[in-house]
């Protein structure tokens, strides 16, 4: 299985803009084989915690139909970033595109405290199992808070994902902690980070793939937009350095 993250710079607020780039990469992720493509945090519409509000969505929001319909044609699953309205106040969501099946739903449980006046947290973890892997899914500040990892890890699951939103400081801090994740656990651990303007200041990008060893096998700059692609097969990480022209 080929395991793509992408490290996109998301238009603050502007959902269709964001989307079609997100349907660009994902059709180049296509073409290398990809089976799993993730994104950064709030990845369609930037990591903007006062616009949540105004910008939230549900799963099934009419317009993820375009990357929807790449999924089933494909056959790929995509994992993108949204403020999720729910009954009880907006949530941090990866929505899970599934090739002819229902999106899935993954909220964040572990909220930052700068994170409580705009969202409430989700309720239950969410894994994917697929061609003999388990994914546990992650966002952002929840792969500092241990108990998050010890449960994927009770759960038995050989690679932790995360999609994040992070400065500079935070990409520093998340190294640390992931390869410790990884050494502790023998977990695979891979990072999305987005690039560009956001409401903290600038994300900081240094996506990254971690193998189950504590070894980076591979990293994004700090900059520029680009893909990682895992291969669980040969255990190696790529970087198509091409896509870059084509985004």
């Amino acid at each position: 299985m080929k395991i793509g993250i992408v490290q996109t710079r998301p238009v603050p607020g502007d959902v269709a803009a964001n989307l079609a780039h997100h349907q660009r990469w994902a059709g180049l992720a296509v073409e290398r084989g990809v089976d799993l493509l993730v994104f950064p945090e709030l990845s369609i519409t930037g990591y903007e915690p006062s616009l949540a509000g105004e910008l939230a969505m549900t799963k099934d929001d009419i317009r993820l139909e375009g990357l929807q319909r790449m999924s089933d044609r494909y056959g790929m699953y995509v994992g993108i970033g949204a403020p999720i309205r729910a009954e009880e106040g907006v949530m941090i969501g990866m929505v899970i595109l599934r090739p002819d099946e229902e999106r899935m739903l993954y909220a964040k449980q572990y909220l930052h405290a700068d994170e409580l006046p705009f969202f409430v947290p989700g309720k239950e973890q969410v894994f994917l199992s697929l061609d003999d892997n388990k994914i546990a899914l992650s966002i952002c500040y929840e792969l500092s808070v241990p108990e998050h990892s010890v449960n994927a890890y009770s759960h038995r699951a050989n690679i932790y994902l995360s999609s994040v939103a992070k400065s500079a400081a935070g990409v520093e801090k998340a190294l640390e902690i992931l390869t410790g994740i990884a050494c502790t656990y023998s977990m695979t651990v891979l990072m999305a980070n987005a690039v560009g303007d956001c409401a903290d200041g600038l994300c900081a990008g240094g996506s990254m793939v971690v193998n189950d060893e504590g070894e980076v096998l591979a990293v994004l700059d700090e900059a520029e937009e680009g893909m990682l692609i895992y291969d669980t097969v040969t255990r190696t990480a790529a970087k198509p350095v091409e896509v870059l022209n084509r985004v």
